[in-house]
């Protein structure tokens, strides 16, 4: 048989339609044309950020939302950077389509910054600010992704990856040496370690043990959660970094746990989790609109009602008892 016998006898997959009716799934929606691109900044506390973590985040926000532009910056400089670029970037778009700077200030913010922490870690949301209107353009920095139960969710499945917390507490699947006691760690100072409560409040609630937040930022604070725990009781203590990785030294709150006496789970990092969360402090800045259906492709109630009818019919013909 030839190449082109071949070619001819596979079958070819085509898209399905989209379903009609009453019934059909909901429409999927994307950004708008023109929307500013998302620029995600990651914080370079520990002077070299891994570029592989938030290229993998990155791509699961892609796959969230597809058509989302992603910029990734690592530093205030970096930032700052990029926005200037974009601000060029725009200013050469207009001009080439006439606009030229008659429209500019209604255009918008150039870009919306949003930091890659699940907590305020101290100074770093005030540099990005800096690095905005350093660069004399206008832009968005928004809040960090936590406070949110996902996050709890998240430290609840490093815990378990690491046999620290039971899997499932749906099916009840348990640990025999399951921690009874978890030091949530964070960095940021203390605006972090308060807004780590409510986080904490959330695991407590999904593991039945109690949780005490810790910054790693301060020495021997997350020991001395340790040690209060330990005096409610507590006799297996764990160390969950809050953190998505970024925000402090991973040999920081290692040593931390170490000195503590305490376990430790890993860090955050690509849960797939935070894709959603990134994209709801991007999303509402810049709208949302439904995928264009294809021509023809209108829904169609008439079947549906049919259908109940058909069913109705025997019913209405039984006789009574």
């Amino acid at each position: 048989m030839s190449s082109a016998d071949l070619g001819s006898s596979l079958p070819v997959r085509t898209p399905r339609a989209r379903q009609r009716g009453r019934h059909r799934r909901p429409q999927p929606l994307q950004v708008p044309p023109g929307a500013p691109p998302l620029v995600l900044a990651v914080p370079d506390t520990d002077g070299s950020p891994d570029p592989r973590l938030a290229q993998e985040i990155a791509s699961l926000v892609r796959a969230e939302r597809p058509g989302v532009q992603i910029l990734l910056t690592a530093g205030p400089g970096a930032v700052r950077a990029t926005l200037a670029e974009l601000a060029e970037l725009r200013r050469a778009r207009r001009s080439a389509d006439g606009a030229g700077d008659r429209s500019e200030q209604d255009a918008g913010p150039v870009a919306i910054v949003v930091p890659l922490l699940v907590a305020p870690v101290e100074g770093v949301i005030e540099e990005l600010r800096k690095a905005v209107v350093a660069s004399g353009v206008e832009a968005v920095v928004t809040d960090p992704l936590g406070p949110h139960p996902v996050l709890a969710e998240a430290l609840h499945v490093r815990l378990s990856e690491a046999g620290l917390a039971r899997a499932d507490r749906a099916r009840l699947f348990t640990v025999s040496m399951a921690a009874d006691g978890i030091v949530l760690a964070t960095a940021g100072g203390e605006a972090a370690v308060a807004e780590a409560q409510t986080t904490g409040v959330l695991l407590a609630a999904r593991l039945a043990v109690p949780v005490l937040p810790a910054s790693v930022d301060v020495p021997g604070s997350v020991a001395a959660a340790a040690e209060q725990l330990r005096a409610s009781g507590a006799g297996r203590i764990a160390v969950a970094p809050f953190l998505i990785g970024p925000e402090a030294d991973s040999g920081r709150w290692r040593a931390d746990a170490e000195q503590a006496g305490c376990e430790c789970a890993e860090p955050l990092g690509a849960y797939s989790g935070i894709a959603p969360l990134i994209l709801e402090r991007y999303v509402p800045l810049v709208g949302v609109v439904p995928e264009e259906e294809p021509a023809g492709d209108a829904p169609a109630e008439e079947p549906a009602v049919a259908t109940r009818a058909a069913h109705a019919a025997p019913a209405a013909e039984r006789p009574a008892p």
